[in-house]
């Protein structure tokens, strides 16, 4: 099927008649931070973080040609990257972005395209078996805890060379690159750097890092791949209150 045609016709509301000059203006703002770095036009990705956000929205950002998605639970990115929205739209891609239990590993494995948060081994163990089981792994990052948060995941600085060596080891090429979230209220760019730089010592091409208030500086330190929320499908949605507290909140993609 044509990517160009979709079956359903994005939500009327107006959330989402605006995402279509959202993504326009973030593009924009991509590519003048790009160039302002002295890089390639075309050299940074724009991860759409659609968590909590309607399938309406998903659809809009569609329409407006965006196709590289990122989404934290694996439920709510199986009931919205549905096979019949995949064959509507072939080129659209997800990423897991947020927090992977290893019991939804099998899942996450079998509708991702690439996982940005690996972030342990015993995370890795399961990422392996379920790929065993599934006849398919996808794209992996590996998660660095840049600033050595007790609260949040990731390998620590001083781990990080073990972790990416052994992922790599197990893994192969399927090992893409590294992600991170700094500290809140921070000045991230030392940790922008801090991971650009461990992913040229390792020869890993990807780097994921910066959100909507401050991909612009990720831009500058190297990043390949920003993750923009807010920006784009507006204030993020209340959680389901049934729904269960994730072990880490990706949080500011807003």
């Amino acid at each position: 099927m044509n990517d160009t045609s979709h079956r359903h016709d994005p939500a009327p509301d107006s959330a989402c008649a605006d995402v279509a000059p959202r993504l326009a203006t973030i593009r924009a703002r991509i590519d003048a931070a790009a160039s302002a770095a002295g890089r390639a036009a075309g050299s940074v990705e724009l991860v759409a973080v659609s968590k909590f956000h309607p399938l309406g929205a998903v659809e809009a950002a569609l329409q407006a040609g965006q196709r590289l998605f990122g989404e934290n639970r694996v439920q709510e990115a199986r009931s919205k990257f549905t096979p019949a929205l995949r064959e509507a739209w072939p080129q659209a891609r997800l990423h897991i972005i947020g927090a992977l239990q290893t019991n939804k590993a099998l899942d996450a494995v079998r509708i991702a395209d690439m996982i940005e948060s690996l972030d342990r081994p015993a995370l890795a163990d399961a990422v392996a078996r379920a790929a065993d089981r599934a006849g398919r792994l996808p794209d992996l990052l590996l998660q660095i805890n840049t600033g050595s948060e007790p609260q949040k995941a990731g390998a620590l600085p001083e781990e990080a060379d073990a972790f990416i060596t052994l992922c790599r080891t197990r893994f192969g090429a399927s090992v893409r690159g590294l992600m991170c979230i700094p500290p809140e209220g921070t000045d991230p760019m030392p940790h922008f750097t801090l991971l650009a730089d461990m992913a040229r010592a390792h020869g890993l091409p990807v780097v994921s890092m910066g959100m909507s208030g401050d991909f612009e500086q990720a831009i500058a330190a190297g990043a390949t791949h920003v993750r923009v929320g807010s920006a784009i499908f507006g204030a993020r949605p209340a959680a389901d209150p049934a729904a269960p507290t994730p072990l880490r909140d990706e949080s500011r993609p807003g």
